[in-house]
């Protein structure tokens, strides 16, 4: 017999348990990235396997964007669809993010991920969202995203491969995980994006339309700790309108 996984205990809202049990349990797809198995999610008590750190390394990323594409094409049932056992009322970090499916992507992502973020920064994006039509790009199926997809959410194991933690899982646009994942860094990141786009090529336009995506995050980061988020989310909101 192998040694038994060390387990890894997260202590939080009954409500944000529920939530992530339920996301990381979706996002294990058959060829995606490898995600932390859920022992037992109980009031607030979530309990994962623990996965040990190892250094990036280049063969990790290039394998990580092939099964982070898998992972996205396994789709969703909706625009803002959450997963199952999951919860419309969920959270991005330590911000409310409601989950309201949708048929279409460009004013699902105007009225459920811009605009409520920008009212409460404060920062006009009604232009953005009069054009989010065509700033969009070509429609496309709604995809299994992680949600939160920044490179503190990725844990490189000392196993060689990329794990994913902490989602706010729900059905979107993939190109709005790939923009998060540029945001705040990731290491070999072209590598990553390369070997994704070899799997599931991404449409025309899409590196003019990362300031769209990215304005998402920019925003909850603006209502969360203000500061220089507020100038990043007004630079994306002008840069999204020059695509």
């Amino acid at each position: 017999m192998g040694a038994r996984a060390a387990l890894r205990t997260k202590v939080q809202s009954p409500s944000a348990t529920a939530a992530e049990a339920a996301g990381l349990r979706w996002l294990r797809v058959d060829g995606g990235p490898p995600v932390p198995v859920v022992h037992s999610a109980d009031g607030g008590r979530l309990v994962m396997d623990q996965i040990p750190h190892g250094p990036p390394n280049l063969q990790a990323a290039v394998t990580f964007g092939r099964r982070l594409a898998v992972m996205h094409l396994a789709g969703a049932d909706a625009f803002g669809s959450p997963p199952p056992g999951g919860r419309r009322q969920a959270t991005i970090g330590m911000a409310a993010m409601v989950n309201e499916p949708a048929a279409e992507w460009p004013s699902w992502f105007a009225s459920h991920r811009i605009s409520p973020y920008a009212r409460m920064a404060g920062i006009d994006v009604s232009e953005v969202c009069a054009h989010i039509d065509s700033l969009a790009g070509p429609a496309e199926p709604p995809s299994r995203l992680h949600g939160d997809l920044w490179g503190g959410n990725l844990v490189w194991g000392a196993d060689g491969q990329v794990w994913l933690i902490d989602p706010a899982a729900h059905g979107g646009h993939r190109e709005t995980d790939l923009a998060m994942l540029q945001l705040f860094g990731c290491p070999f990141l072209d590598h990553v994006l390369g070997a994704y786009r070899e799997v599931a090529p991404l449409a025309d336009g899409w590196e003019a339309r990362v300031p769209l995506h990215q304005l998402f995050p920019l925003l909850v980061h603006a209502v969360l700790f203000g500061g220089g988020y507020r100038g990043q989310a007004e630079a994306a909101a002008r840069a999204a309108l020059r695509s």
